[in-house]
């Protein structure tokens, strides 16, 4: 293992290790925080896939691996779980000057900042899609077989991820995903402030833009809880449903009665989600 990396905590769960390790990232500009769920066929030094889970505005690395009930089955199927956190942080790195939490620290958005004072911190894309991997690979055993997903607007990263980068993930999905950043609050404050105010620099971020021309049909599985706050507003589904139809990209959107933005609505169907996965990372 590599010395460079931390180890902050380790627990025992469902037979392997929930651990969290901390490291120096050349790409954020400091020190940075993942958390991992090894699962017990990881002590045999069996080869792995991963599957990179990514969180949403206010969140940290903890949020999905205490909340999200996951471990039990990724257990039985012998995947392993990586979880980020959602931005850099440290001292040095800007925050939102007015203190909102819809920007700045806790939101990233996944994105490669192209403006000052947030280009030389906030590059969550890069970290997420090349470095932390790099990190994953090279001191786990792990193979090269990855997925991703995530939430709001972890699952808004989660997608463009997976659309911008053909072959490199084996499956994708996403749970209450901001799918059209273009089209939104967040998205507008987010994109205006990290990539500045040129709207077709922010098509390369956003899922309902990037769609139309992904060079790989990877099917898609997003749920959506029907009675979330954030749904008509911020989330639009019925404009990842309609990019999806124009492009003819395989799409399985759920709309769950009742269920809300929070981690109850992920524990629920958390499962359907580690076997979507499973089954296209070969466990299944």
């Amino acid at each position: 293992m590599n010395s460079s990396i931390e180890l902050l905590a380790a627990n025992k769960s469902f037979g392997g290790w929930n651990k969290r390790y901390r490291y120096r990232s050349s790409v954020l500009g400091g020190d940075t925080v993942f958390g991992i769920y090894l699962p017990p066929q990881a002590d045999r030094g069996e080869p792995l896939p991963v599957l990179y889970w990514l969180s949403g505005l206010t969140c940290t690395d903890e949020n999905f691996m205490h909340k999200a009930g996951a471990q039990k089955l990724a257990a039985e199927l012998g995947v392993v779980i990586v979880a980020p956190d959602t931005s850099p942080r440290g001292e040095g790195v800007p925050d939102d000057p007015d203190g909102a939490w819809d920007f700045g620290l806790g939101a990233g958005f996944y994105v490669n900042a192209t403006e000052q004072p947030w280009a030389g911190h906030y590059r969550m894309y890069d970290h997420v899609v090349s470095e932390l991997p790099a990190v994953i690979e090279a001191n786990f055993p792990v193979s090269d077989q990855r997925s991703i997903s995530g939430h709001s607007m972890g699952g808004h990263g989660a997608l463009i991820c997976a659309l911008k980068n053909p072959g490199r993930y084996r499956s994708v999905s996403a749970f209450a995903p901001i799918t059209n950043p273009m089209d939104c609050p967040w998205g507008h404050k987010a994109f205006g402030n990290y990539l500045g105010d040129d709207r077709e620099q922010w098509k390369q971020w956003d899922t309902c833009a990037l769609i139309a021309n992904a060079p790989e049909r990877l099917p898609l599985l997003v749920d959506q809880g029907e009675a979330d706050n954030f749904l008509a507003e911020q989330l639009k589904p019925e404009a990842l449903e309609a990019a999806a139809a124009a492009a003819g990209h395989p799409l399985t959107l759920r709309r769950q009665p009742g269920y809300d933005h929070s981690y109850f609505f992920i524990a629920s169907f958390i499962d359907d989600h580690l076997r979507h996965h499973a089954r296209a990372l070969g466990r299944l």
